[in-house]
């Protein structure tokens, strides 16, 4: 159904582990916006480039139409980074959140974002479109960040969008993520925490970095589970309504989703 649709996914495009778990289990995370990203972060395994301003207005019909075909209980709607737009791309993602909501009403739909260069208008565009949940990724802690982010980004940057969408919309639930295994300290990690929990972060998951491919970073640590569970504890001491803590723990994960799903329809998100 996606190939059909010209569509992609971030669970292909970046080599998640967990892709038949999360699609037999009715989730899925979809990636707006084309499959080249105008950024070059030394992580992540989706092709760079120039996408030169190339657009499909008939995405948000597209994506609507496969989610409801898939008949998924929860979608993450993503994207590249596209600094060739105007508006960053927000309207497609609005474009794309309101095409979801009107063919599946049922379904919640989380936005994980770009960090529209903490463009407070970008940001206006992307919450009027409705979602349910919106997440950026801080990523790595604030030491690591320019040798692990695109030279665009910035530690400070993306707790500036988290902020900013809670100022937008104090009710709407913001959540984020940690990659582990890149040379940070437990110090920095739990820093990190603070600064996210500062800006009203209420969802966290932290997993491990693997390398997709020689071209990009190197593991400098298998970090072990009982780590992992020490981190899930300190969140959770810390506020966070949720952690999802564990090597295979990403983003956007199935276990994390049906919680905020259940809390989202409980109204207890602030």
């Amino acid at each position: 159904m996606l190939r059909e649709r010209g569509l992609f996914t971030v669970c292909e495009e970046a080599r998640c582990p967990n892709l038949h778990e999360c699609w037999g289990g009715g989730t899925a995370t979809l990636m707006l916006l084309g499959g080249v990203c105008t950024r070059g972060c030394r992580f992540c395994a989706v092709t760079s480039g120039n996408p030169r301003g190339a657009l499909d207005p008939d995405e948000p019909r597209k994506a609507a139409e496969a989610v409801a075909l898939m008949e998924l209980s929860y979608v993450v709607l993503t994207s590249v980074d596209r600094d060739d737009l105007p508006d960053q791309g927000a309207g497609q993602f609005a474009a794309a959140v309101g095409a979801v909501k009107a063919a599946s009403p049922a379904t919640l739909v989380e936005t994980l974002i770009p960090d529209f260069r903490a463009d407070r208008a970008c940001l206006e565009t992307l919450v009027a479109g409705g979602p349910d949940v919106v997440s950026h990724n801080l990523e790595t802690v604030e030491r690591l960040t320019p040798s692990v982010r695109d030279p665009r980004a910035g530690y400070r940057q993306s707790l500036d969008v988290l902020r900013l969408l809670r100022e937008i919309r104090p009710a709407l639930p913001t959540k984020s993520s940690l990659m582990l295994g890149l040379g940070e300290r437990e110090d920095e990690v739990l820093a990190a925490m603070d600064d996210l929990r500062a800006v009203g972060v209420q969802f966290l998951t932290l997993g491990q970095y693997l390398r997709p491919t020689p071209k990009h970073l190197p593991v400098l640590e298998f970090v072990p589970p009982d780590r992992f569970e020490d981190y899930r504890v300190a969140g959770e001491e810390r506020g966070f309504r949720y952690v999802a803590s564990g090597p295979l723990v990403r983003s956007s994960y199935r276990a994390g989703e049906f919680y905020i799903a259940a809390a989202v329809g409980r109204g207890e998100t602030p």
